[in-house]
């Protein structure tokens, strides 16, 4: 995948691309001075070009001859100095990023500075008497070579093409050395090559390759400002400077009679080059007190994400170790900053500061943590969860985030929290109880104390408000808890859990009126009931009911219904209603097939009880709050529950009587007898039944 070179972090102390001037250069000023900035840009790269177009045009008061070969030859020693000194140190980031365009940058400064170097042992009485043709143009072919390296160095370079340099990298270098030294031996020998012979008294040129090199250094500046408005860096600004510098010196370097003003600024314009970026590296390394990082912001978007990973992992080491210290209480062994410190070469400053934000991001994690768990222990906190199961799941969430967090219920008027024990008076002065490092608020429940939370405090400055916070929700969850559990005993045992469920999720569900639903109704009741409860007593009139009713209402519920009412013996089950249910006729008559299963068992330990009878139909129905403001019930109204009831009083006993819709829908595995059409009370047509016998 090629690499794009877009917005990076910068691995080195500050922001990617950090200013590392003052305000003057700082990338991320208001909008409005940004043109302003341009400008100024712009200016300081015209200048040359126009003191250059000033020389030529009016060369008799302006292009004076100045010749002073001791001054030519100190000022081309020494910017070949800091050339190699730059040249060396970015291939020293070269070799220890791993990066190709650092490598390649290394390049154009150690070969441009070496060219250089020859081009100034062309200076008359410092080594020939009069120079010769190859030092004198060491110059401009050194530039030009200097300026395919500085082309390529700007490109986008993918991963193969950045590998395949990498591999090459002392190739490269040896390379440099050996043109380097066959240059200056052919240059010095007379005779051995044209090279070592006397230059033109005018000075010698390369034509028209000056003009390529000028180009490309032109190119390679647009690419390395198209970096750097994505990647804002100082260091990046320079070389985007001395690029274009190198180019405007190789455009003046074509008009290069020897010694007058204009020769004289092209080398101006490359000690302005080398020296912009000397310059930047110094100022960047005053400022963050370490050469670890100078260069980071030319490098390729794949080896900053990769340094950038790096840190990162040694950021979330150092926040790991300050975890670990804050659960162990322990400081002992060196300080993880210090060790990290040695491993990037940090100096003290920075590892303060990595310190610093290793602490803040620990804590950061810290709350965030703790919130989290707050939020888990708000989920929790629903009607229906039972409350060991509510108590054992916070905490054990809780403890995740806080620590040794405790919890202690109230038992015969005392809490016993760890081991700490309280009574119900000591919470009435003072509603948190501190010390030891922790805090210890009441857990209510309406209002009344019901036990205590015991939660370590110290790592944040907001655990104590975490601590009241997390004792809110789960004094909140503990009294749904018991709601929930109240509710069980009472509400639900008067009401089908599906009806319960619906009320406790939508209590506007409760509202008096209906809706027109497709629904399953199953009527039972006891055939013979009314002659049996005339020859024994009440009490085993009740005793018989309810064992025929604990039978009959779990084959329901298992199967999905809803018992909506009792009615002495009888008892009416909805299916697809108040709940939505798939296949609720099949529901229903397997329900009944179970309900006449589990009544034949009672009444053959029991001779003489009446037996079940059982009508189902489906089809449509009213269903919803039938009743007065004061008092309402839950039911289903409709021909389709009319009929279920007539099926049922002409069902016999200890069978299943569906009607056609049923059948219908229960499809080829349903075992029926047919009735045929049967005259139901209170319909004008007849009705087809069957009796149910089996169900696949």
């Amino acid at each position: 995948m090629p690499s794009t070179d877009h917005a990076e972090v910068s691995p080195t102390g500050h922001a990617a691309g950090a200013p590392l001037e003052g305000p003057a250069d700082d990338p991320y000023l208001p909008p409005a001075t940004q043109p302003v900035r341009g400008v100024v840009w712009a200016l300081h790269l015209a200048f040359p070009l126009l003191g250059l177009w000033l020389l030529l045009t009016y060369p008799d008061p302006l292009n004076i001859r100045w010749q002073h070969p001791p001054s030519h030859f100190l000022l081309i020693v020494a910017v070949a100095g800091v050339n190699v000194v730059l040249g060396l140190m970015i291939s020293q980031a070269a070799a220890r990023r791993q990066d190709a365009r650092l490598l390649l940058v290394s390049l154009v400064f150690l070969g441009s500075a070496g060219f250089f170097l020859l081009h100034g042992l062309a200076t008359p009485t410092i080594i020939l008497e009069r120079g010769s043709y190859g030092f004198d143009i060491g110059q401009p072919v050194g530039l030009t070579f200097a300026s395919v390296l500085a082309f390529v160095s700007s490109l986008p370079l993918g991963e193969r093409a950045a590998a395949a340099i990498l591999a090459r990298a002392d190739l490269l270098r040896a390379g440099l050395v050996v043109i380097l030294v066959a240059w200056g031996w052919a240059s010095l020998v007379e005779g051995l090559t044209p090279l070592s012979d006397v230059p033109p008294p005018g000075g010698a040129t390369i034509g028209f390759f000056s003009w390529i090199g000028a180009a490309l250094y032109a190119l390679s500046a647009a690419l390395m400002f198209r970096i750097h408005r994505s990647r804002p860096s100082a260091m990046l600004v320079s070389l985007v400077t001395a690029y274009a510098l190198l180019g405007e010196a190789m455009v003046a370097g074509f008009f290069r009679p020897n010694w007058l003003m204009s020769w004289w600024e092209w080398h101006l314009l490359l000690t302005l080059a080398f020296v912009f970026v000397a310059y930047s590296a110094y100022i960047q390394f005053r400022r963050e007190g370490s050469s670890q990082g100078l260069f980071d912001s030319v490098a390729l978007a794949a080896t900053i994400r990769r340094i950038q990973a790096r840190y990162d992992e040694a950021l979330e080491e150092l926040v790991g170790h300050l975890r670990r210290m804050g659960e162990s209480g322990s400081s002992s062994g060196p300080p993880v900053a210090t060790r990290l410190a040695g491993k990037f070469r940090l100096n003290e400053g920075q590892a303060a500061v990595l310190d610093r934000a290793g602490q803040a991001l620990a804590a950061e994690r810290e709350l965030s943590a703790r919130l989290g768990a707050l939020v888990d222990v708000g989920r929790r906190a629903r009607v229906g969860l039972g409350e060991e199961e509510l108590l054992a799941g916070s905490l054990e969430r809780v403890r995740q985030a806080y620590g040794d967090v405790r919890i202690g219920l109230v038992s015969n008027g005392q809490v016993t929290v760890g081991e700490r024990r309280f009574g119900v008076d000591d919470f009435k002065e003072a509603e948190v109880i501190s010390g030891d490092g922790a805090v210890v608020h009441p857990l209510t429940v309406k209002g009344v104390l019901a036990g205590a939370l015991e939660v370590p405090v110290g790592t944040t400055r907001q655990d104590e408000a975490l601590a009241a916070t997390l004792a809110s929700q789960l004094s909140i969850a503990l009294e749904n808890a018991r709601l929930y559990r109240e509710l069980e005993t009472l509400f639900r045992q008067y009401m089908s859990p599906d009806v319960a469920a619906s009320l406790l999720a939508d209590p506007d569900q409760a509202a008096l009126g209906g809706s027109l639903v497709e629904l399953t109704a199953l009527f039972a009741d006891l055939k013979g009931f009314t002659t049996f409860s005339e020859r024994v007593e009440p009490g085993e009139i009740v005793e018989m009911l309810n064992r025929y009713h604990g039978a009959a209402v779990p084959c329901v519920l298992e199967h999905g219904g809803t018992i909506v009412q009792f009615v002495g013996d009888a008892l009416l089950a909805l299916f697809n209603a108040p709940a939505a249910q798939e296949m609720h006729a099949a529901q229903a008559a397997r329900a009944g097939l179970a309900m006449q299963a589990a009544a034949e068992e009672i009444a053959a330990g029991n001779p003489g009880y009446p037996r079940f009878r059982i009508g189902i139909n489906t089809g449509l129905a009213l269903v919803g709050n039938i009743g007065a403001p004061e008092l309402r019930g839950f039911n289903a109204m409709g021909d389709a529950v009319n009929v279920a009831a007539r099926l049922e009083s002409m069902a016999e006993p200890g069978t299943v009587v569906i009607g056609a819709t049923t059948h219908a829908q229960l499809g080829p595995g349903a075992q029926v007898r047919p009735l045929g059409a049967l005259t139901l009370k209170g319909k004008e047509q007849s009705v087809e039944a069957f009796v149910l016998t089996a169900l696949d």
